[in-house]
């Protein structure tokens, strides 16, 4: 299960390439992390990839997933989870019910899909948390839930958008940690961008500078 980007470069309509065409493989397990100042395109290259390329963009080149084109196929037939910097939780939904809002439809049955959201919840450390208003979690509480509603729809890869930039610099470690565990739990490949040298170490994995567009 590997994410694959062949010579892939995002342009405006009519406009210069973003950034240089970008070549990468990423194991299942393993993040690797895009770094680069802003505007470069860090988040509208994660765009391209999850199938969210905003109008008047257009990319060349190629994303494989575990050897499927996602090219012609929309957002949602990509199995791609996205986790953004900020976590996003719905405010009309309890924190239970934000996790099984993100449940694959292959979990059947009122009582299944409450068991799988017990668990993820217990997983996260927020075991009795279910009817909670999201309202009420810490940043790092609401992180993790953001996590696992992502990894409940059962992603066959994830791409994370500076998603650890609004956490209090004491909740980023453990933060940091709870994500590439279950990343690599799930052996499922991800790619992140981030301005953060740190977030990049973190995570273990090949770093790719878009100025650049070398390994460090």
């Amino acid at each position: 299960m590997s994410l694959d980007l062949s010579t892939l470069s995002v342009a405006p309509k009519a406009g210069e390439p973003l950034f240089p065409p970008l070549t990468l493989s990423v194991a299942p397990g393993q993040v690797a992390t895009v770094m680069g100042p802003s505007g470069i395109g860090k988040s509208t290259l994660l765009d391209a990839i999850g199938g969210h390329l905003a109008h008047g963009f257009a990319c060349t080149g190629s994303v494989q997933l575990n050897g499927r084109d996602l090219g012609p196929l929309p957002a949602e037939a990509r199995r791609v989870g996205l986790l953004f910097q900020d976590a996003l939780l719905f405010p009309h939904l309890s924190v239970g019910d934000n996790l099984a809002f993100g449940l694959s439809r292959r979990v059947r049955g009122r009582a299944a899909r409450r068991a799988a959201v017990e668990t993820a919840l217990d997983r996260a450390g927020l075991s009795g948390l279910h009817d909670r208003d999201p309202a009420t979690l810490s940043g790092g509480q609401r992180a993790r839930a953001a996590l696992m509603r992502t990894l409940l729809a059962e992603p066959q890869a994830l791409l994370l958008d500076e998603p650890f930039s609004k956490l209090d610099v004491a909740l980023r470690a453990d933060i940091r940690a709870f994500t590439l565990d279950h990343i690599q739990s799930r052996a499922i490949p991800a790619l992140m961008v981030t301005h953060d040298a740190e977030d990049a170490r973190a995570m273990q994995g090949p770093v790719i500078d878009l100025t650049a567009l070398s390994p460090r």
